[in-house]
């Protein structure tokens, strides 16, 4: 197995652990920022709306991470180009908690905001170095064609 061949693997499989975490963490999101059947009155208004606007980043954050990890999964099976997934697989840029948001919401709740910015921070590093060796690789693919075009090669 080659070099190439097995970074595409490990790339594979941390898309896949991604992919995971992703989905089970976007099915605990929904189960606790689902304000339906509370008592609004019982409530607390601050919760309600600290509630609301971390339950809605943290889902965007969550919906905006499944995009990504879907293009990449979409690559991988080969249903994408590598000029498609370039062009359209870059992942959108965090927008991070309020801390005054946060400090209004149960401890469980900002443990699973708190994750879903670990995985998205986890899914960026992995970007930025895809899109490295994407450059890196075009950089070197025009050399090579320049240098083939000048007879150097």
């Amino acid at each position: 197995m080659t070099t190439v061949q097995s970074a595409q693997r490990i790339r594979r499989q941390v898309v896949e652990e991604l992919y995971e975490e992703t989905l089970l963490l976007a099915d605990e999101a929904r189960a606790a920022f689902d304000m339906r059947g509370q008592d609004g009155a019982r409530s607390e208004a601050a919760s309600r709306i600290a509630l609301s606007i971390e339950g809605l980043r943290t889902t965007t954050r969550l919906m905006n991470l499944l995009a990504w990890l879907l293009n990449q999964r979409a690559f991988f099976a080969g249903e994408l180009s590598e000029a498609q997934v370039r062009r359209c697989g870059s992942l959108a840029g965090n927008r991070p908690s309020d801390p005054a948001q946060m400090a209004a919401l149960q401890l469980g709740t900002r443990a699973l905001v708190r994750e879903s910015e670990r995985l998205y921070a986890r899914a960026e590093r992995l970007d930025r170095q895809l899109r490295r060796e994407d450059a890196n690789g075009q950089a070197r693919a025009l050399q090579g064609r320049l240098a083939n075009a000048f007879g150097t090669g």
